[in-house]
């Protein structure tokens, strides 16, 4: 599937920092930055996204991982009437962080008709490299049903 000819409207990051999801909301999750080619969205590291030694819990990352990826195939899919949900998320921990921010960064690896592989880089707020992931997404037409409903957004 080609890239979308239109662009994105101007303040979409906002917008979507308006309508996030419960749990993105409770771990800080921000979105600073919102493109066809790359979604960038940041968080401060508190006490409560820590595993019992002190480190960023596994999950945060998944999550930025999953949240990245799904928000850059949406972004890819709405303008032709899809929506998109994950197949598989593969999180890989690269460097223990136990504060500061973390920065994470969603590019697409390919955006077929039918499914979406997205590559997320997460890292610390000193640069370095601390998680990656790899997002594959199913792509489907409007009125599509999942878990009984029509695939549409909650918040």
């Amino acid at each position: 599937m080609p890239r979308p000819d239109t662009p994105l409207p101007e303040g979409i990051a906002e917008a979507l920092n308006d309508r996030r999801g419960g749990f993105n909301r409770l771990i800080g999750l921000r979105f600073t930055s919102v493109e066809y080619d790359e979604v960038v969205a940041e968080l401060n590291v508190t006490e409560d996204l820590h595993q019992p030694y002190g480190l960023v819990h596994g999950g945060v990352y998944a999550t930025m991982i999953e949240t990245l990826a799904s928000v850059g195939a949406a972004m890819n899919a709405m303008p032709y009437g899809q929506s998109c949900v994950g197949l598989e998320n593969s999180t890989s921990f690269v460097r223990a962080v136990r504060d500061g921010k973390l920065v994470g960064r969603a590019t697409p690896v390919t955006r077929g008709r039918r499914t979406h592989v997205w590559e997320v880089r997460i890292e610390g707020g000193d640069g370095k490299l601390a998680a990656t992931g790899r997002v594959r997404m199913l792509c489907m037409e409007a009125g599509a049903e999942v878990a009984g409903e029509k695939v549409a957004m909650k918040t």
